[in-house]
């Protein structure tokens, strides 16, 4: 059995039609014919049932189709392993991201990675669809959420646990307390970043469980504007106690919420059964590095 003719009967199989997969192999039909007639004697059972000018798989025509499948599944992945190999500190990343996230792991992270590795070209896009994309293929590494029940075909690496808190100017009478309930907050004048923002999320889902509501809320779509209005005593936002504490303003103090304290756990994702390349793991171990980093700081400065 040649790899050669297993093409020829994958063209076969998607075309349904001998002439036109020699047509897309630039072959012969003959030939095409003849390959096929070997894979057959070879295999001493009919691959396919010809039934006027029409044909259809057999039995073990779907037994070979599905195992060629994963046959050519893992010569792209050595390919795609040999290639990276020889690149080594070169090729592409693709990374899906939860909108807002990048403010506090990608802005200060990929410019030292980049520094690193100049020779790999990252592409980092917000998109609420992380998970999604990642088990589509569109995505070569996804930071979001932990899934619920997620594909078999998925690997997850948990990242951080992610506290939120509210973020008041220092001033404000709010600040001299190191904790209030979460219903609280639909009292105060709030900023929030859009629907769409996975904070905003998760504010309205424990707002919901709550019977609150936040009322005529100032809505920005960016962090710098709405930390600009908090400072400026606009109003108060719900933020990562994470992201505050690697800002480190002065101006602004982290309040916890209580009852609930909203927060979530953050994980890397990616799909077992595709060749992860240098590249992806150069960046996993990094942003992994850069977390406990982060959080070995902040505990230190809560020490």
């Amino acid at each position: 059995m040649e790899f050669r003719q297993l093409q020829y009967f994958t063209a076969i199989c998607k075309e349904m039609h001998f002439s036109k997969a020699a047509e897309s192999l630039c072959t012969t039909q003959s030939n095409l014919s003849q390959q096929i007639k070997f894979l057959e004697n070879e295999l001493g059972l009919p691959l396919f049932d010809r039934i006027g000018k029409r044909i259809a798989l057999t039995e073990a025509g779907k037994i070979l189709l599905e195992q060629s499948q994963l046959i050519f599944e893992r010569m792209d992945y050595i390919q795609k392993a040999i290639l990276d190999l020889k690149k080594m500190e070169g090729g592409k990343l693709d990374i899906g991201i939860l909108p807002g996230d990048g403010d506090l792991l990608f802005d200060a992270l990929l410019l030292d990675f980049h520094r690193s590795y100049p020779k790999l070209s990252i592409t980092v896009t917000e998109t609420t669809e992380v998970y999604k994309e990642v088990v589509d293929g569109t995505r070569d590494l996804g930071v979001t959420t932990v899934p619920e029940n997620p594909d078999d075909r998925i690997a997850i690496v948990p990242l951080f646990h992610e506290e939120f808190v509210l973020a008041v100017r220092s001033d404000h009478p709010v600040a001299k307390s190191k904790a209030i309930p979460f219903e609280h907050i639909q009292q105060l004048k709030m900023v929030t970043f859009g629907p769409e923002h996975q904070i905003t999320k998760l504010v309205h889902f424990y707002s919901q469980e709550k019977g609150i509501a936040i009322d005529n809320p100032v809505v920005t779509s960016t962090l710098s504007t709405l930390l600009l209005l908090v400072e400026q005593g606009v109003g108060a936002c719900i933020l990562p106690r994470m992201l505050l504490d690697y800002l480190n303003r002065e101006n602004l103090t982290a309040i916890t919420l209580l009852h609930p304290t909203p927060s979530q756990d953050i994980c890397m994702l990616y799909r077992k059964d595709k060749y992860l390349g240098h590249a992806a793991k150069k960046f996993m171990e990094t942003l992994q590095s850069f977390i406990q980093s982060v959080s070995d700081r902040d505990s230190r400065s809560l020490g």
